[in-house]
């Protein structure tokens, strides 16, 4: 039985619009990693295999393995084993700050971790994006930054170009699309201040 050549047209869904954008023009040479092929395939294979090995509580370890691949990171700095950094040269973490699991920082650029931060579990730091306007889908990158003593609560998502302010506390599943100013309590989709973060002495 003889099988008719598929047209691209026969894959549209039904109202036949065309899409926008040519995802076989996507072009990201310009984008320069930082780091050869061979080495970002050994640090991912390394995250892949050594971290999830290590025991939950043994931070030491992993914040070794970062620093070998060029992440800056403090003194007392607790990481879990299921987080995940792109690019570890393009991390920084401050002292005695905490990196929950199954936290992604996906460092395409630069991403900052103030001192005494939290960054809680399953929530995404990311500083990649792409154009809507543009035809070719051109890939955009903007660092992320988390000033002192902020707390990013769990299941949170970090957009490229933000800063949240120093002692600021992001709640549970937030979306941060703008940068946040410090001392406050936010939440939200879109993200937003709410009430000054109240503290106590001491």
């Amino acid at each position: 039985m003889a099988v008719s050549p598929v047209d691209s047209t026969d894959c549209l869904p039904s109202g036949g619009d065309r899409p926008w954008i040519n995802l076989d023009a996507y072009d990201q040479s310009w984008y320069k990693p930082g780091r050869s092929k061979g080495v970002i395939l050994l640090w991912w294979l390394l995250q892949a295999v050594i971290f999830p090995l290590t025991p939950h509580a043994s931070h030491g370890p992993r914040c070794w393995l970062l620093r070998r691949f060029g992440a800056t990171v403090g003194k007392g700095v607790v990481i879990r084993p299921t987080a995940r950094f792109t690019f570890p040269w393009n991390v920084t973490i401050g002292d005695h700050s905490w990196i929950g699991d199954d936290v992604v920082f996906y460092s395409l650029a630069q991403i900052t971790v103030g001192q005494h931060c939290v960054i809680s579990q399953k929530s995404y730091l990311c500083t990649g994006s792409h154009d809507i306007g543009d035809p070719h889908f051109g890939l955009m990158v903007a660092p992320v930054t988390v000033e002192n003593g902020a707390w990013i609560a769990t299941d949170c998502f970090v957009a490229p170009g933000v800063t949240v302010g120093a002692n600021t506390v992001v709640g549970a599943r937030s979306s941060v699309f703008k940068s946040l100013p410090p001392g406050q309590v936010c939440y939200g989709n879109p993200c937003r201040a709410v009430a000054p973060r109240q503290m106590g002495q001491n």
